[in-house]
């Protein structure tokens, strides 16, 4: 059996041009990209060159230059979407992007399209997730941000090796409708994602999942309000998540003191087939598609 990709990148030995996180006392935290010749100083850590990392493994433990004492590590997607992904864009947290998976229903071989690639945050997750037989078709309709995205992936994918997942950017406004059909789940990061509701519901699979991210509370009631007025979405659902870390000492447990506490709303819906006319119908027939879905 053939050894993936990642998994391999991911047991290799530290290598010039990749990212490291090194961790010094009191839990510390710098990211850089190791460079032949090249030396990071902080009052933390002191000094530390860049060839000494250099060829070791991931995870080792040694001295900076000034006997304090260091944990090298390889950052985990979480912390390269955090610290180490250009932007130009705000991005979706990576605590949201795990709640994108889950109610979205990501699975290895489905389809997604996501409609606003930005600096190409969600889509990294999406395409580690979805593996070799899925596919992510991403709208964006600002070329310069499709460019700096697909960059960003590319460079990903050389760091830590790549899903094998197929990626289509398409140059187009979700606005302006969607070509695809039959797909599994939809994302939409636009401003305003009730523009698309019909064309996502012609886009999607019965049962398909319809996910929004959205910034404030104003946006959320125009969405949800159309999406309850709609017979093809059912089980509409508005949260958001709240992560509080936690300080751990001999000393003490408690919270930490400062938090990012409200990133956004996710709203989510799923496509179904509208009620039958006949509201005395037999029970569980299925009722036609609609004008939307053909």
């Amino acid at each position: 059996m053939a050894s993936d990709p990642t998994s391999t990148l991911q047991r290799a030995p530290l290598r010039e041009g990749e990212l490291v996180l090194l961790i010094g006392p009191k839990n510390k935290r710098h990211m850089f990209q190791l460079r032949p010749g090249g030396l990071f100083h902080h009052s933390h850590t002191g000094h530390v060159y860049h060839d000494e990392i250099v060829g070791k493994p991931p995870g080792c433990r040694f001295l900076s230059r000034q006997g304090i004492p260091i944990v090298c590590l390889r950052p985990t997607l979480e912390r390269y979407v955090l610290k180490g992904l250009r932007r130009r864009t705000q991005v979706i947290y990576p605590r949201d992007s795990t709640h994108i998976l889950i109610r979205g229903d990501i699975y290895p071989g489905a389809r997604v399209l996501e409609a606003g690639l930005g600096s190409g945050s969600v889509a990294l997750v999406l395409l580690r997730f979805l593996g070799p037989q899925g596919h992510l078709i991403s709208y964006e309709r600002r070329e310069e941000f499709a460019s700096m995205a697909q960059d960003t992936l590319s460079e990903f994918a050389g760091l830590y090796g790549a899903s094998g997942a197929r990626h289509t950017v398409v140059l187009e406004d979700v606005y302006e409708g969607i070509r695809e059909k039959d797909l599994d789940t939809i994302l939409l990061d636009v401003p305003e994602p009730d523009r698309a509701v019909d064309s996502a519901a012609a886009a999607l699979r019965p049962g398909g999942s319809l996910l929004c991210w959205l910034p404030t509370a104003l946006q959320v009631y125009r969405l949800v309000r159309k999406l309850q007025r709609d017979p093809d979405w059912a089980h509409i659902e508005t949260t958001e998540s709240l992560v509080r870390p936690w300080h751990v000492s001999e000393e003490s447990i408690r919270p930490v003191h400062r938090m990012v506490a409200h990133t956004g709303f996710l709203v989510s819906a799923r496509r179904v087939y509208p009620e039958p006319e006949d509201q005395n119908s037999t029970v569980g027939a299925v009722s036609a598609p609609s004008e939307a879905s053909k």
